[in-house]
């Protein structure tokens, strides 16, 4: 079988490394480095678990884009620190964001980005134009559950919300033996009913009265969002009159929500450098200068040690 291209969702995974480890990990001159060292032994686990053959950190230019910001205003509202438009990120982690790309760029790892665009979107677009190798999403976000497919090569999801001990590999049969939605078109159906729902923790107000059961039943009945809300309008007798009434309540969100949900898999995205795993790093010298600097030890050589050598 074809080795995969491993798609990193990094703001993901470094977030929960600095959740999951205690911020007592520290360099000489106090900077708390648990978010760096959880994340190089993410990739490294990465490395000899899934074997890829290629790898790309996917990083978000604009983590709030104004394009669904124009659309949405409420999404991800909440989340803005209250000085500006900036995310809201721990005081302690913010530092060592600039160490997690020095490392990756020392170890010769690509990386990607796409202006105005998030990570969510990198990811969707280098999965959408992959022909030749299957495509493993790594993630703690339930929102990429819409990339998995079969065709033109498989897309799953490693979904890492509960650590990396109790991954999840979600394919399109995963998804819809999950969440109810038909297994043909998982990916899509799951974005639908994502938007049909919605997610406070994206700032997604969805349908009120409309649950996730709800939803994946009615994106199944219906094939899809866009032919539900024609069957409404149609005032099909398959839609009964509060469903219908729910909907056109509804309609300014429903309007703007798929664009809002949906990845941009049409994203610009530009890489750092070729994505092939690089069989020793990039620039050694600057690695062990890393690790010594930011006190990155074992971390730093399990990674060592998962690279496939020369």
């Amino acid at each position: 079988m074809t080795a995969p291209l491993a798609l990193l969702d990094s703001a993901s995974l470094y977030f929960r490394s600095f959740y999951a480890l205690p911020d007592s990990m520290k360099a000489s001159d106090g900077t708390s480095v648990n978010a760096v060292r959880g994340f190089a032994d993410t990739i490294a686990r990465i490395l000899v678990d899934r074997r890829p053959s290629r790898l790309v950190a996917c990083l978000d230019a604009d983590w709030r884009p104004q394009f669904r910001t124009d659309l949405l205003p409420s999404y991800k509202a909440h989340r803005v620190a209250q000085e500006g438009d900036e995310e809201e990120v721990p005081d302690l982690l913010t530092p060592q964001i600039p160490i997690i790309l020095e490392l990756l760029e020392a170890f010769g790892f690509a990386t990607a980005e796409s202006a105005g665009y998030e990570a969510d979107d990198v990811i969707g677009a280098l999965a959408a134009r992959e022909k030749d190798s299957p495509v493993e999403v790594i993630t703690g976000d339930r929102d990429l559950f819409q990339v998995v497919r079969y065709e033109p090569t498989p897309a799953s999801v490693i979904y890492v919300g509960r650590g990396w001990a109790k991954a999840e590999t979600l394919g399109p049969a995963e998804i819809a033996a999950k969440y109810g939605v038909p297994v043909d078109n998982a990916g899509a159906a799951y974005a639908d009913m994502a938007a049909l729902r919605g997610d406070p923790s994206d700032g997604l107000p969805g349908v009120p009265g409309i649950g996730d059961k709800t939803a994946a039943k009615l994106i199944t009945q219906f094939g899809s969002l866009d032919a539900l809300i024609a069957a409404a309008r149609a005032e099909s007798r398959d839609v009964p009159l509060k469903l219908r009434q729910k909907l056109a309540e509804a309609a300014p969100y429903l309007e703007v929500a798929p664009t809002v949900v949906r990845v941009a898999v049409d994203a610009p995205v530009e890489l750092t450098r070729p994505d092939p795993v690089p069989a020793v790093p990039a620039d050694p010298d600057r690695v062990a200068e890393l690790s010594e600097r930011w006190n990155l030890g074992g971390s730093v050589t399990r990674l060592l040690k998962a690279l496939p050598g020369e």
